[in-house]
């Protein structure tokens, strides 16, 4: 048996029954029924040679085709070829029969000598006159030695002959494990198998011909994956010249609805066929086309103008049922242009919903083709700015020319305004605060509603940030608009005011929740929401209300995956505020998660986010994310540096990445430039960037101590005016730094106090492992291990390993190899203290031979750490042992391993009294 006729036990076992009746003289007929391509021909050939082997019977064949359906007698005059009587007219009845009975007495002279068997192939396309004849032959089968074995497709009708003398087998098509044992046959193994059950519907020929067509490596997802076109055509020829018209219309309507075929179906067949459909055939239909690639196959069988009206009669048809607007949105792609407002309309929709899911391709896909609809000016408009917001982070330019259109579409000045702040906070994002702050004027001053110029002003203040100039201005206009705003504009406008004088460092902590808590309940204008949860939220970050701060956040910016409208300046804002509050709770995995989706999409697409990038270069760094944050830090280009706020955060970042390394001038150079960019903004608090704190411990670093206490001192003086702990603490981690000795040890006592009580977990870490430091340098060795186990304890909180298994992340991040290396260096229970190399100096020790080895003489040693000459002397001693050296010369090359241990101790100097 051949590999088509597996499952065909049953035909075959009928046919051998039938076979043997003809044989002792009474005749039978069967009737091979089945759908096209489930091997009709294959099964009648294998009838013939079972029945006829050995001369058993002479075998008279006739294979019936559409073009030779209208000839008369088309189909008798193959099975006789030599009867040159057989006319070629269809006759009057009386002489039909005369024919018929001529033709039957002749047949039955020829079985007498050998019993004949009669195969015929696709008896659907056969003439009428022959189909006559073979309705009369089987009236008179019983008593003549003829077998008549017929074959057709049930979906082109159903050949009625007597049930007394024959019998119709269906042929259903092939089951999984048949199919599998064909594609084993062929060498293929399960996942090919499994291909072909979905692709085939259990259709031998279409097996056959997607095993000819498969390649090595993956399994295809379109046709032109495959290595041939054996399998589209055979789909293609079907539905050409095969099928039945309403087989066609259901095929094609099934392979144009695709997922949706399920949502529609009755309707569909009703659509599709306009007919009642055969059940049976269209259930093996639909299996057929319910995969991509038999879908695809069907659609390039018909012209472009049949299928475009299809699509949108599907469409519709989707539309009317509920269908997901994807389903919906997927047809209408396909047509020239949306032509009814519904389907504009549907496109918008499955727009907003591919913008949830974070599949901004296909959103943008949908909009654009929404814009090819005839569109009233104002629609156009929205759908345009829609489009623009969507376009912005994945090319600025682009989505700045969009959003431009959508200013230029509106006559009206309303209009205009509306769309004038999405089109500023694009320039923003994209470095182009002056041009935004003239886009913002010049709408603003064609508006003579006076409240929506106050709405401008206030939106473009938010925006004026970005630049030291433009803030200053804006912030003194805000001021006297605060004094006579609407109640409605009020609260942003003294948010801003007290945004700028917090900077300054005129305002406590308390001071500028008294003016933002009561304003939390107040209403806000809707145009301006955004802006002032982003002012709230930046003050409550700062005030160490990081829960606050980020719940006002989340109330504006979407969930993941969807990416955050960068053309609403007050979403920009809520995005810091979002990941640096995650940032300083020390939840750096959150950072990354909620922020770098964001920054891929914008990689070198002209978006500048220097803060976000520097959040999440610093939550990389503190993972152990050491090369990955460098990288972060350096891709963005500084050349197009401008006034704003997030370049300062920059230069903090990368000042930060330089302490941890022990590069104290380039740390203390970028806390330095940092410095001088809020300088110019008038912003000398701490709240922020507290660069002096960063600036003094690079000085200790260097052996510059005076410098030093004075940068920390005047930190102290601006964090106690703040008064939050945080701020506090970190100042005074650096005034010890600074003085050293007993006071440094006084200092870092009340930092470690006071960061308690706050949610600065980082802070605190650093803190205790200097504080820890201290008090064994200073002969409380069991105190500072204890201080030293509680840094541990809260970095293991911190930095538990990493379950997504980051390519550059080490066993642990930062703080955790820092407070392991300093509890290995005190000689702490349970940990291993080496006696030699640079991993055995004591916090002293190294502090004392770092400066060394800089070249620094044991009296200016003494003078930088507040030491006696006498105690330098012998902290190198041992020193000198340690390391296996007997000359000052050799120190520099004898200390390794400045990376986490030597840098964690050297960026947080204090100094033993």
């Amino acid at each position: 048996m051949g590999s088509v006729l597996l499952e065909r036990e049953e035909a075959l076992a009928a046919a051998a029954r039938a076979g043997e009746s003809a044989r002792s003289g009474a005749g039978r007929w069967l009737v091979f029924g089945a759908a096209a391509g489930t091997g009709r021909t294959a099964l009648l050939r294998e009838v013939a040679g079972r029945e006829a082997a050995g001369g058993a019977m002479r075998v008279l064949r006739a294979d019936c085709s559409p073009e030779e359906s209208g000839f008369p007698f088309a189909l008798v005059r193959q099975l006789f070829p030599e009867d040159g009587e057989v006319p070629f007219a269809d006759l009057p009845a009386a002489e039909e029969q005369m024919v018929f009975h001529r033709l039957v007495t002749r047949l039955a002279r020829t079985a007498d000598r050998r019993p004949v068997l009669l195969a015929v192939d696709d008896l659907h396309d056969a003439d009428m006159a022959s189909r006559r004849w073979l309705g009369y032959l089987a009236r008179r089968l019983a008593d003549l030695p003829v077998l008549l074995v017929l074959t057709e497709c049930r979906e082109k009708g159903t050949t009625v002959l007597p049930g007394a003398t024959g019998t119709s087998v269906m042929l259903r098509p092939l089951g999984p494990e048949a199919v599998a044992r064909l594609v084993s046959a062929h060498g293929h193994g399960a996942d090919r198998a499994e291909l072909c059950i979905r692709a085939c519907a259990g259709n031998p020929v279409l097996v056959h011909a997607l095993l000819a067509d498969l390649r090595e490596g993956p399994l295809p997802r379109s046709l032109s994956e495959l290595d041939g076109s054996r399998y589209r055509d055979a789909i293609v020829h079907w539905i050409r010249a095969r099928a039945t018209p309403w087989s066609r219309r259901l095929s094609l309507a099934l392979a144009v609805a695709g997922g949706g075929a399920a949502l529609l179906g009755g309707a569909l067949l009703h659509e599709a066929a306009g007919l009642c459909p055969d059940h049976r055939a269209a259930s093996a239909l639909r299996r057929l086309f319910s995969h991509p690639l038999a879908r695809e196959a069907a659609l390039a069988a018909v012209d472009p103008a049949e299928l475009s009206a299809l699509r949108g009669r599907i469409a519709r048809l989707l539309d009317e049922r509920g269908a997901p607007t994807a389903d919906v949105a997927a047809q209408l792609l396909h047509l020239d242009r949306p032509g009814e407002e519904w389907m504009t309309q549907s496109l918008e929709d499955a727009a907003e919903d591919a913008v949830r899911g974070g599949r901004v391709d296909e959103a943008t896909a949908f909009l654009r083709h929404a814009l090819t609809a005839p569109l009233a000016p104002g629609r156009r408009a929205g759908l345009t700015l829609r489009l623009g917001a969507l376009e912005l982070p994945h090319s600025a330019d682009a989505g700045i020319r969009r959003l431009r259109a959508a200013l230029e579409l509106h006559a009206d000045r309303h209009e205009r305004a509306a769309v004038a702040p999405a089109l500023g906070a694009a320039l923003v994002a994209r470095g182009r605060t002056d041009t935004a702050m003239r886009v913002m004027s010049q709408v603003g001053s064609a508006v003579d509603d006076g409240e929506l110029v106050r709405v401008l002003q206030t939106t473009a203040a938010v925006m004026a940030s970005h630049d030291a100039v433009a803030w200053r201005n804006a912030v003194a206009r805000m001021r006297e608009l605060a004094a006579t705003a609407p109640a409605a504009v009020e609260p942003l406008a003294c948010g801003l005011v007290t945004e700028y004088e917090v900077g300054t460092g005129r305002l406590s902590a308390a001071e500028a929740l008294g003016r933002v808590l009561p304003r939390l309940a107040a209403p806000v204008d809707p145009r301006l929401r955004d802006g002032w949860l982003g002012t709230a939220a930046t003050l409550l970050q700062w005030a160490d209300r990081l829960d606050e701060a980020r719940a006002l956040a989340e109330e504006a910016l979407p969930a993941p995956p969807a990416l955050p409208d960068l053309t609403d300046i007050g979403r920009q804002c809520l995005i810091s505020v979002r990941a640096e509050a995650a940032l300083w709770a020390g939840d750096f995995r959150r950072v990354i998660a909620e922020n770098a989706p964001l920054l891929d999409a914008c990689a070198g697409q002209g978006i500048r986010m220097p803060h976000l990038a520097s959040m999440v270069a610093l939550a990389h760094y503190e993972l152990g994310h050491r090369a990955h944050a460098r990288r972060l830090l350096a891709g963005l280009d500084e050349e197009s540096a401008d006034s704003s706020w997030e370049w300062n955060e920059l230069h903090y970042a990368r000042a930060f990445l330089h302490m941890a390394e022990g590069n104290w001038q380039a740390a203390l150079d970028d806390y330095l430039s940092c410095g001088r960019g809020q300088s110019a903004r008038d912003f000398v608090s701490p709240v922020a960037t507290p660069w002096r704190s960063g600036a003094a411990l690079a000085l200790v670093g260097l052996g510059q101590p005076a410098r030093a206490l004075d940068l920390a001192e005047e930190e102290l003086h601006h964090a106690r005016t703040w008064a939050t702990p945080r701020t506090v603490g970190r100042a005074l981690r650096a005034h010890a730094a600074a003085v050293g000795g007993r006071r440094g040890l006084e200092s870092l006592s009340e930092a470690a106090a006071v960061l308690r009580t706050a949610p600065a977990p980082v802070e605190l870490v650093e803190t205790l492992l200097d504080l820890g430091h201290a008090r064994i340098d200073a002969g409380n060795s069991r105190k500072g291990r204890e201080d030293l186990h509680e840094a541990h304890a809260l970095a293991l909180r911190l930095l538990a390993p990493d379950p997504t298994g980051h390519p550059d992340a080490p066993a642990t991040g930062r703080l955790l190899r820092a407070t392991g290396n300093a509890l290995r260096a005190s000689g702490a229970r349970g940990t291993r203290r080496d006696t030699t190399g640079s991993a055995a100096l004591t916090r002293a020790e190294r502090r004392i031979v770092e400066l060394a080895a800089q070249g620094q003489t044991n009296a200016q040693i003494g003078e930088v750490l507040h030491l006696a000459r006498r105690t330098v002397e012998t902290h190198l001693t041992h020193a000198y042992r340690k390391l296996g050296v007997t000359r000052r010369t050799q120190l520099a090359s004898r200390l390794t391993g400045t990376g986490t241990a030597a840098s964690s101790s050297a960026r947080s100097l204090t100094t033993s009294g």
